[in-house]
């Protein structure tokens, strides 16, 4: 009988090397559009978590006013991202608007005639377009380091994060800026071969990452020292082999020119700062804040001596301010008051799938052994752990969006992992025989176990992601119980911003039409807005709670006296987006 040898696995395998960019890009083309499917599926159904109100309406404000005034903690260039889509929400703005930026985000979406369902989908399709395009980053970044298969595996770790896809679906700033950083490290790290081309566009996106969040300002120094180390580098490979070329004079001009580099880098960052100042007004009128926070010692040398417009360094105060504040935090069940130094790291341990936290250490790994790939080990691992160590000193245990950076970097530094595939002797020594060890199995056989194990942890990674859809803001990994869990690990921003009153709302009118309802609310929306008619138990006496009692997850734990006493003769029955529980009190 005939073989059909069109089907033969060895000439299946001829078609897809024969064809491999082209597999390469639809590859990487499905992984972009699960995840924006997944990001635009989740911005419809969510609404607003409690910061983005604030930022639609101040980027309301910088479309259609010119006006800095509001939200100067943080620096305009993410809310004119988001602006960006306001162009076509066109919502309405009172010019004679007068209230702090709190009310300013209730006015737009709520006390103006506006949609808030369209503004805020509109509000939020700019930030997921960028979350998109840095996706090809880090595509672009790993294919550099590790080949096509590495790259896929990283942009596979990217677009199926949790986190990546819970926050670049909303109108915050916390991917925007982190994918800035990226952008610029991955241009200084391709300036080793052409630095003249590259620096002045990682210098741009280095500006823009400031420019979008303060918080990333210990990442400066840092690419600039990468900038000096990438002309070093250039010089060197340019120099050959000859010898009499490496003199110490040559060593120093390299130094030299990479520090006049670095230099014109950080006078083009900060251009990129003013430009976005100027953008929302180029008269930049700004009026000094009377509730400013007094800021003392070296932090108000620093602050007076950057060369920035005057509301950013407000702006610096302003942060300053908010790191002496004392906030409440909780981990693991506990309620605290303060912060606790190891808060982003255990934080991190709950939302991280399990298979994407084996492959960054496998990937860190690959990048600190194989020497190839150890020039990449400060350009990959060094900015996440700076930038972790940092947010790990502040007084805010709110969320792991404030380390953001992790799952991005090493989501390259992961895709790395593929290049460690069957290193090791091939054979033993000579007059020895092959131990039962790793060393003794063929380097064939090991590439292809460690090829079948990343496979495999790159599919625990999609279905744990894909099953917690479309809840990605309350992901937990397996180990501690998953999404209908993790408000018994963390809350705030982990769990409970706000996102569910609109399913709230449908679960109402599905299941507990012309009830009572009585809401403790965690939350920037107006629950009215939604068709929610509900009063807080905390306004009346307890004898008058009777019916159906909605409460956010994080009021459960952070409870007064008063709530917990109507939750204690309650009993619970429901829950909504793994983010506000139902019960009934009789």
């Amino acid at each position: 009988m005939p073989v059909n040898r069109a089907v033969e696995p060895h000439t299946l395998l001829g078609w897809l090397r024969r064809h491999r960019r082209a597999v390469f890009a639809v590859a990487a083309a499905l992984l972009l559009l699960q995840m924006a499917v997944a990001m635009v599926s989740t911005a419809v159904e969510q609404t607003p978590t409690i910061d983005e109100p604030v930022y639609v309406g101040t980027a309301a404000v910088y479309v259609q006013q010119h006006d800095l005034r509001f939200n100067p903690e943080h620096p305009p260039l993410g809310k004119l991202v988001i602006g960006a889509g306001l162009l076509f929400a066109h919502p309405h703005l009172d010019p004679g608007f007068t209230g702090d930026q709190t009310e300013l985000g209730r006015h737009v979406l709520y006390e103006s005639g506006n949609d808030p369902w369209r503004v805020m989908l509109w509000a939020r399709l700019p930030v997921i377009v960028l979350t998109l395009l840095f996706g090809l980053v880090v595509l672009s970044f790993t294919r550099e380091l590790a080949g096509r298969t590495g790259a896929l595996v990283a942009l596979a770790l990217y677009a199926f994060s949790p986190d990546v896809i819970a926050h670049g679906s909303l109108a915050t700033l916390d991917v925007p800026a982190t994918g800035f950083l990226l952008t610029s490290v991955w241009l200084v790290w391709r300036a080793r071969r052409r630095p003249w081309l590259h620096l002045p566009l990682s210098a741009t996106a280095l500006g823009a990452t400031v420019a979008t969040k303060m918080s990333m300002l210990p990442a400066v120094p840092l690419v600039l020292l990468l900038a000096v180390v990438s002309v070093w580098h250039a010089g060197r490979s340019d120099a050959g082999a000859e010898p009499d070329r490496d003199t110490r004079a040559r060593r120093a001009r390299l130094l030299g020119t990479g520090a006049a580099a670095a230099a014109a880098m950080a006078v083009v960052a900060v251009a990129v700062v003013w430009a976005t100042y100027l953008a929302v007004d180029p008269r930049l009128r700004w009026t000094e804040p009377p509730d400013l926070p007094a800021v003392h010692g070296l932090r108000a040398f620093v602050i007076d001596h950057l060369p920035v417009p005057k509301p950013y360094r407000d702006g610096m105060r302003y942060q300053f301010g908010f790191e002496n504040t004392t906030w409440q935090g909780f981990l693991f069940g506990r309620l605290y008051q303060g912060s606790l130094w190891y808060y982003l790291p255990a934080a991190l341990l709950v939302k991280t799938p399990l298979g994407m936290t084996a492959l960054w250490a496998a990937g860190s790994l690959a990048l600190l052994r194989v020497r190839r790939l150890r020039p990449a080990v400060p350009y990959l691992l060094v900015p996440p752990v700076l930038l972790l160590a940092s947010a790990m000193t502040g007084s805010r245990d709110l969320g792991v969006r404030y380390a953001l950076f992790m799952p991005v970097f090493l989501a390259v530094a992961a895709g790395c992992a593929v290049v460690a595939r069957g290193r090791g002797p091939e054979r033993a020594e000579p007059g020895r025989r092959p131990g039962p060890g790793w060393a003794g199995i063929p380097r064939r056989l090991r590439s292809e176990w460690a090829g079948v194990a990343t496979a495999g942890l790159v599919l625990f990674v999609a279905v744990s992601s894909l099953l917690t859809y479309p809840y990605y803001l309350t992901y937990s990994n397996e180990a501690f119980g998953g999404p209908s869990r993790t408000y018994q690990q963390l809350h705030d921003s982990n769990v409970d911003w706000g996102q569910d009153l609109g399913r709230l709302a449908d679960r109402l009118k599905a299941r507990y039409p012309h009830e009572k309802v009585w809401l403790v609310y965690k939350g920037a929306g107006v629950p009215s807005a939604y068709g929610i008619d509900a009063t807080d138990p905390r306004t009346v006496p307890a004898a008058r709670v009777h019916g159906l009692l909605a409460v956010s997850d994080t009021w459960i734990d952070k409870a007064d006296a008063r709530l917990k006493a109507l939750l204690g003769t309650s009993v619970r029955i429901d829950e909504v987006g793994h983010s506000i529980t139902l019960f009934r009190r009789p």
